[in-house]
């Protein structure tokens, strides 16, 4: 091995090469394919290692989607803030953004159009995604509209997300999906809020 790699090696902490080994995997369309093992080598760990830090291959899997997804959020909680003096246009320019992010994304074009292991990380068993995205949404509506409940925040992101997520796996044009985000997302903090506190207006 060439002192490179092995400078590498060290450099980079174990579980974030993992999550780049499988990443390459799964935008190269071999996920399926690849074993434990084969990942953990790319990786330049033990398989045991590689389950030591994961446990499974589906785990390793939501790890990469949820690494990606987090790198973009970092974008939109800036532009959340942005905006926070009004949270439903925010969530929308926020959609808007996301969804325009995501229609060239090499990952989020591989799981849909890859094999059935990769699909359901983000539909029915995307819960640590949305959770991971949800708390950071719903923190920053919190501070937005700090008259509202807890469990309404959580639920505003909630809904949002899960919204957005599909718009992104059935893509209907950007700017409409926001719009119709925005809305629904008007209409959860209106009903939320006390009388003299509804957004809008």
């Amino acid at each position: 091995m060439e002192p490179v790699n092995e400078e590498r090696t060290e450099r980079i902490p174990v579980r974030e090469r993992l999550v780049d080994a499988a990443y390459a995997e799964v935008v190269a369309g071999r996920w399926a394919q690849q074993r434990m093992a084969d990942i953990a080598a790319v990786a330049e760990v033990s398989r045991q290692t590689l389950y030591n830090v994961f446990g499974s291959k589906e785990n390793l899997l939501q790890a990469v989607v949820v690494r990606e997804a987090d790198g973009l959020l970092d974008t939109v909680v800036a532009l959340l803030e942005e905006n926070s003096a009004d949270p439903a246009h925010s969530v929308s320019c926020t959609t808007g953004f996301v969804l325009r992010s995501l229609q060239n994304d090499p990952l989020l074009r591989a799981v849909v159009t890859g094999d059935r292991e990769l699909l359901p990380v983000v539909t029915t068993r995307s819960g640590p995604l949305l959770d991971v995205l949800g708390e950071r949404v719903a923190t920053m509506l919190a501070g937005s509209c700090p008259e509202l409940d807890r469990s309404v925040t959580e639920a505003v992101a909630d809904v949002s997300l899960r919204l957005t997520v599909s718009y992104a796996l059935q893509p209907i044009d950007p700017d409409e999906a926001a719009r119709r985000v925005g809305a629904v997302v008007h209409g959860m903090l209106g009903v939320g809020l006390p009388e003299a506190g509804r957004v809008g207006g």
